[in-house]
């Protein structure tokens, strides 16, 4: 993954900030082509090295990606142990190459679940990368929204419980603190492959406002052309955030 320096064009409009993205079709691609379903896992970190380099061209400034759910746990045990081996032997080589472009390898989920081995790596390539400023990728992984809500939740009773924080102070400012991603985690436009229009669990509460575009496009198949089409519908909308058009128009104007 090296995403390279930034050619936006002067008259375009600029890219989102923040994209996120459900990464959904992996194993419906494997199938079609009569492979096994690890085979489209595979297909599918190609396509990630893809848009993460795209991403860089065109000045995105952070990629949210929904790598393994907290319900992924559920599908069948050796596709889990192959996405795992899978994930081991990419974490050296991508984020070596994600450091040697300046991008920030950040994880977001329970990643206690892992194996001693995965969560070693993964603390490495954070600490790796966590001074670089030209992009942030965020790894959801383990990840589930209404985990990250209730440990956000259970945060804030700790805070209160120890005098750090009264009940009165509880607001959504304090939620989002606690919240992964942090208080500027919110993304502009968020994108699902696959064909299934739902956000399942993921970026529940940063999402509240996030431009939502669905495609049909299994993930391995999803190019940077695609991603241009997505970025081409964003900035056709209105983002009103509660205020009416007539006020955006003035505000803009």
């Amino acid at each position: 993954m090296s995403p390279s320096a930034s050619n936006n064009n002067e008259s375009s409009p600029p890219a989102p900030r923040h994209i996120a993205i459900v990464m959904d079709g992996n194993g419906r691609w494997a199938l079609q082509k009569s492979q096994p379903r690890t085979m489209g896992h595979q297909a599918g970190l190609k396509a990630l090295r893809a848009i993460v380099e795209h991403c860089g061209r065109i000045g995105v400034k952070e990629l949210t990606v929904f790598a393994f759910s907290s319900e992924n746990w559920n599908r069948p045990e050796k596709e889990v142990n192959r996405l795992m081996d899978l994930f081991m032997r990419a974490l050296d080589k991508e984020a070596r190459e994600l450091h040697e472009n300046h991008v920030r390898l950040r994880f977001i989920g329970d990643v206690r679940a892992f194996p001693a081995a995965m969560q070693k790596k993964i603390a490495q390539s954070e600490d790796r990368t966590r001074n670089n400023d030209r992009m942030t990728l965020n790894v959801a992984a383990n990840y589930g929204g209404r985990w990250d809500i209730s440990r956000a939740a259970r945060a804030l009773a700790e805070d209160v419980a120890a005098g750090r924080l009264t009940v009165a102070e509880i607001d959504e400012s304090a939620v989002s603190e606690r919240i992964s991603l942090g208080t500027g985690g919110s993304p502009d436009l968020l994108i699902r492959t696959g064909g299934e229009i739902r956000i399942s669990n993921f970026l529940l509460w940063q999402a509240a406002y996030s431009e939502l575009w669905f495609t049909p496009v299994l993930w391995p198949n999803f190019s940077p052309d695609h991603l241009d089409q997505a970025i081409s519908d964003y900035h056709l909308r209105e983002r009103r955030f509660g205020k009416t058009s007539e006020q955006v128009h003035q505000k803009a104007g």
